[in-house]
């Protein structure tokens, strides 16, 4: 499966990208989480720029392979790799650094990263960073797609609360997400992809906000076992492919 596959899904409204995590260096892990990806009918999945990580992720699926660094060398090196499309963004593991990024940090590292990619052409998804004013978000999507790049993607932080239910915490990042979606499908033509927080029950929201895709993390990498690892994305794919079956049904009436 090449990149056209993935743009298809994207067209489609049905794409699910698979995030591994921008930090995640664990082999194991990450072969569990291609291999879970392709069985389970992802889209594509998302790795950590490293050369190891990507002959792990390429051994052990055939689905497009995302690269994700916040570094525009990293990228290059991704696409000289054969990386099927490179990420600059999946911030939420890094902002548990205590990274933070601006707007304006993001378009300079995009504009820097699209001059060294240029001859190789890539298709380049860009992360639209939650923890800013949503008025900056619009802006900063806009001045993305006069650049031409491919997809952009949201984020959401979590808001503050004292539960311990780990649920809880990815309903408060999905709702944050899904918002920004909202707005920004009003303001952009790019395709969208929706992060952060994204699990079955809240797939189906993305797409109904507006989003292309869905970008899916913690609701996968967090498992231990392949096998739930496939469950989980098998049932969010289905949710996608059934939503679609009744939209179709309806436009028949």
């Amino acid at each position: 499966m090449g990149i056209e596959v993935f743009r298809k899904h994207l067209r489609e409204k049905r794409a699910v990208k698979i995030i591994s995590g921008i930090n995640n260096y664990n082999l194991e892990s990450v072969a569990k989480i291609c291999r879970a990806s392709q069985k389970g009918h992802a889209s594509a999945v998302d790795i950590a720029c490293d050369k190891e990580v990507y002959d792990t992720a390429r051994q052990n699926t055939k689905l497009p392979i995302f690269v994700s660094s916040v570094h525009p060398f990293e990228l290059l090196e991704a696409v000289k790799w054969g990386a099927d499309a490179i990420e600059i963004g999946n911030f939420d593991a890094l902002y548990k650094e205590g990274q933070t990024f601006s707007d304006e940090e993001v378009y300079d590292i995009v504009l820097e990263t699209m001059n060294l990619v240029e001859s190789y052409n890539p298709f380049i998804c860009v992360t639209i960073p939650g923890c800013v004013d949503i008025s900056k978000q619009i802006e900063l999507a806009k001045k993305l797609e006069i650049l031409g790049i491919d997809l952009i993607q949201t984020e959401g932080l979590k808001a503050d609360t004292k539960s311990t239910n780990p649920s809880a915490h990815l309903v408060s990042y999905a709702e944050a997400t899904i918002a920004n979606t909202l707005e920004l499908v009003q303001h952009t033509s790019l395709p969208i992809m929706t992060a952060s927080g994204i699990t079955p029950k809240t797939a189906p929201l993305a797409f109904a906000a507006g989003a292309n895709a869905v970008g899916v993390g913690s609701a996968v990498n967090k498992l231990d076992s392949e096998i739930a690892m496939c469950a989980t994305i098998m049932s969010i794919v289905s949710t996608v492919s059934g939503r679609n079956s009744i939209i179709k049904e309806i436009s028949y009436v």
